[in-house]
């Protein structure tokens, strides 16, 4: 058995598999926190590394493609914080953090675990039903069905056409985009045979309101918001309404 404690969460590793268990200190995400324990079968492993730094370390696990079914709903987008696969190491601990990766290594050279991507899922994906509250709104799903529920903040398009109930079958696509420094994150379903696709906002409205330092940061988002718009990414509408908050925010 290997196995490293750190605030950030503990990772134990029996031979067979990881046991990722995300930490109760007041930095782990609430994300991470509401994913709860992770087991990671040895063959659903692609690779494991550790990078020493001077403040703190990181282990990370990386999975076989089509292995885990949180890694393709995210597109690899989860930045650090939210990203269960990641490990915060304390300097004191960097000599525990090594053992875990080479124990891994080797389990995974004599088990001759292959690298190349799974077609079935290797991880378990969420219990359902499922429901979230967002910025605007609240999403469910019960395993069959996915119903969109508008709030007081929802756009006056999404609040006139009231509640929304999707067949599953009707769901060609799904995507979650966390969000990101001054970016709201969103669900966003594409149904078949219909040209509009219906977004839930994750995250404020209205971002918090920057320095003078992050004046660079604002003019950054504003050729990101152009680009966006531009690729049909964003409607004029959300374009106009995100480019005031920014606007707002300078």
């Amino acid at each position: 058995m290997a196995e490293i404690l750190q605030k950030d969460g503990t990772w134990a590793f029996d031979g067979d598999a990881l046991r990722l268990t995300p930490g109760r200190d007041k930095g782990v995400s609430l994300l991470r926190g509401t994913l709860g324990e992770l087991v990671v079968p040895l063959e659903a492993l692609a690779g494991i590394s550790f990078e020493r730094g001077r403040r703190a370390g990181r282990l990370r696990l990386r999975l076989r493609d089509g292995a885990d079914p949180l890694l393709l709903a995210t597109g690899g987008r989860l930045a650090e914080p939210h990203d269960p696969y990641r490990l915060a190491v304390e300097p004191d601990r960097y000599g525990v953090a090594e053992y875990l990766v080479d124990e891994v290594r080797t389990a995974l050279t004599l088990d001759r675990v292959p690298a190349d991507p799974v077609d079935a899922y290797l991880l378990p994906g969420p219990a359902v039903p499922l429901s979230v509250a967002a910025g605007d709104g609240k999403v469910s799903f019960d395993g069959e069905r996915v119903q969109l529920e508008w709030n007081w903040k929802a756009e006056e398009a999404k609040a006139s056409v009231g509640t929304r109930t999707l067949a599953l079958a009707d769901v060609v696509g799904v995507e979650w985009w966390p969000s990101l420094r001054l970016q709201n994150g969103f669900l966003r379903f594409t149904v078949r045979g219909a040209p509009a696709k219906v977004r839930a906002e994750q995250a404020p409205l209205v971002a918090p309101a920057a320095d003078d330092g992050d004046h660079d940061v604002l003019l950054r988002r504003l050729r990101e918001l152009g680009d966006l718009h531009r690729s049909g990414v964003l409607t004029d509408e959300e374009f106009t309404r995100a480019k005031r908050a920014v606007l707002d925010r300078m």
